[in-house]
């Protein structure tokens, strides 16, 4: 048994022997960044590496579109959105768990006062007796950090814990970029009801027309049938339209976190062009996206797994004391007479585990290289999403200039066609066949306009939508109590 004049130089040895750090030292994986460090895409349609606007900055990136309902709705995402909620609280319990790890630096005292009845059998002819026992015992603890496990352990959770946040923006802006791509799904939606129901107008007078002419005798029932087929047939796609418009609006009450009978979206047509949206250059890629910093945390913390599951090897000595004061007298409890108190060192060393901590170390390394090959391949979905959307901007954007020409041929037919069978120099599928060609068209040019602007939300998601690394969460603030 120790005497207490010996804690001290217990102690001091303990933290002498601290800072044998065991295990790998962390450094990040090359990245499978483009040599050229330029975008095909980008080159391909005449991007130049720049700065995102200040809308992106800010990471507000719905405002480059200038449209206030948008704006209104995608400030509830945060908010309301049960998705980006249940991440929220993920990273509080992330945060909660460093502080867990953290405790395992610090001795631990416990006590428990306790008052014992105590009864004590008779010895051959004699009668038992029975006493009250007062104990208030107090013992710590305290295991010296010898090889680095345990910070290596707060490493973890730190790393841990700032992947969660990662993970917390990446589920933030993945929900607001689906609620601006519903949102312009729906406005396209709401551009072909418009243009349906000028068409619907626009047949109705057709069939006017050709029961007029019918009555005159100067057309045939055919052309009647023909002018209502066609008439009916754009009201049903028209009725159609309100199952796709119903459904959109539901999932953007959803997104908001409210229930679709509590939203209600007013209808407005599409009148914008989707705005330049430089994407910058690949390297820079790696620090605004957050599912990237995310998967590089995971990395880091995987690392810290090697060194804990190596310092296994390695003994463990755990400084314990223990005191107190008991009595059977309660006058007598807290007085010096009923002291105890006992001190020392223990030193624990596994000397035969049949290869579980070997094997251990093997898994703790084979899952390190599991968060590198989803780190990088992180980083070449990024690269893939967006290459595709400038890609898709660049493309449909010659297209559309195509279908404005077909929108521009197909409108001078149907004027043509409609002269003549007025004039009785041809027949009424002529007029039929122009119009279906127009309504093509028209319909052709609202989904490429969607599509673009659909393509262009799913760039700024691509390139990370404002955010950088610089938002990540430090260490301290990871550590800093709620």
């Amino acid at each position: 048994m120790l005497k207490w004049i010996h804690l001290p130089a217990c102690l001091a040895l303990a933290l002498v022997s601290t800072g044998c750090l065991v295990g790998p030292k962390y450094s990040l994986p090359p990245a499978p960044v483009p040599s050229a460090d330029t975008f095909k895409e980008a080159e391909a349609a005449g991007f130049k590496p720049s700065q995102p606007n200040d809308a992106l900055r800010k990471g507000t990136w719905w405002e480059i579109y200038d449209d206030p309902e948008l704006n209104a709705l995608e400030a509830q995402v945060s908010i309301s959105n049960q998705n980006v909620l249940a991440a929220e609280a993920q990273y509080r319990e992330a945060k909660a768990s460093v502080q867990i790890a953290r405790s395992a630096l610090f001795p631990t005292l416990t006590g428990g006062p306790s008052l014992n009845e105590v009864r004590i059998g008779a010895v051959s002819l004699g009668s038992g007796s029975t006493y009250r026992s007062y104990e208030l015992p107090l013992s710590v603890s305290w295991e010296p950090d010898l090889w680095g496990s345990l910070g290596r352990g707060v490493r973890a959770s730190i790393d841990t814990a700032q992947a969660s946040a990662g993970d917390l923006e990446n589920a933030r802006l993945l929900y607001q970029s689906e609620l601006a791509v519903d949102y312009y799904q729906l406005r396209g939606i709401d551009t072909k009801i418009a243009l349906l129901q000028k068409t619907e107008e626009s047949y109705q007078d057709y069939v006017t027309l050709t029961r007029n002419r019918y009555a005159a005798g100067v057309a045939s029932p055919l052309d009647v049938d023909q002018a209502e087929s066609q008439l009916y047939g754009a009201q049903s796609t028209l009725i159609d339209l309100g199952v796709q418009r119903a459904q959109y609006e539901h999932a953007v009450a959803i997104l908001i976190g409210k229930s679709p009978a509590d939203l209600a979206i007013p209808s407005s047509v599409l009148s914008l062009e989707p705005p330049a949206i430089p994407p910058g250059l690949p390297s820079e890629l790696l620090e605004r996206r957050p599912d990237i910093a995310a998967a590089e945390r995971s990395i880091a913390a995987a690392n810290e797994q090697i060194g804990i599951a190596m310092a296994a090897f390695y003994p463990t000595v755990t400084l314990g004391g223990s005191g107190g004061f008991e009595s059977v007298d309660f006058q007598k409890w807290l007085t010096l007479p009923s002291r105890f108190w006992s001190v020392g060192p223990a030193l624990a060393e596994t000397l035969f585990d049949a290869g579980r901590r070997k094997a251990v170390v093997a898994q703790q390394r084979a899952a390190y290289d599991a968060s590198v090959a989803n780190y990088r391949q992180t980083v070449l979905t990024a690269f893939q999403q967006v290459e595709d959307n400038l890609a898709a901007l660049r493309i449909l954007a010659a297209e559309a200039e195509k279908v404005r020409a077909t929108l521009e041929a197909a409108d001078s037919a149907l004027t043509v066609s409609t002269i003549q069978y007025k004039a009785g120099t041809t027949n009424y599928l002529t007029v039929i066949t122009a119009q279906v060609t127009l309504l093509n068209a028209q319909i052709t040019a609202v989904d490429l306009q969607t599509r673009r602007l659909v393509s262009s939300v799913q760039l700024i998601q691509a390139i990370g939508g404002g955010w950088t690394t610089s938002k990540l969460p430090t260490a301290v603030e990871v550590r800093r109590r709620n």
